[in-house]
């Protein structure tokens, strides 16, 4: 894909972020389906760790100064979850080569997905630390893991089949070429 193409799949991916948050929360869906993961997600994924990194970070801000959501307050703690998403899921799909494209995505998304809530969690214990409480693994597992599993379930369903939908749409280019038997 070409760099006007990451840039502009980039900010689209940062135009979503602001858009899902809207849509997921007007429906009553917000918390469980952590709307901001998505875009960035679906960005490392499309465009590469550097562009999903940046969508992590800048996506996360625009939706709170434009509609409030995460409240400001939240943000130093969604900004690292949300960047190693798009981080991690980048260079798995760098570096990760099965030869088959679904089980690249997988294999990307797997510990991106438990990396970017050990990361918020870890921020999240830091801040408390600076405020004298104390800041617990099962604090942390209801937060990042509980809470979030229909947002996992639901993100390791639909952001794969969208990344293949998109290519084989020619939308993005193939992973792997394909080859012709010989006859």
């Amino acid at each position: 894909m070409s760099s006007v193409k990451k840039i502009c799949t980039c900010a689209f991916c940062v135009a979503l972020s602001y858009v899902l948050p809207l849509v997921f929360h007007a429906a009553g869906l917000g918390m469980a389906f952590s709307p901001l993961h998505f875009p960035a997600l679906l960005c490392g994924l499309l465009c590469g760790w550097p562009y999903g990194a940046l969508c992590g970070i800048v996506g996360p801000i625009l939706s709170s100064v434009l509609s409030g959501m995460p409240a400001a307050s939240q943000l130093i703690y969604m900004c690292p979850e949300v960047c190693v998403y798009g981080l991690v899921t980048g260079l798995g799909m760098r570096f990760i080569r099965t030869g088959r494209t679904a089980a690249d995505i997988y294999l990307s998304m797997v510990p991106a997905l438990l990396l970017g809530r050990v990361a918020g969690g870890v921020v999240r214990a830091v801040a408390f630390l600076s405020n004298a409480q104390s800041y617990t693994i099962a604090m942390w597992a209801s937060a990042y893991v509980v809470g979030t599993t229909p947002a996992m379930v639901m993100q390791l369903v639909v952001l794969p089949v969208l990344v293949l939908a998109l290519t084989r749409a020619g939308l993005i280019p193939q992973r792997y070429s394909k080859t012709v038997p010989a006859a």
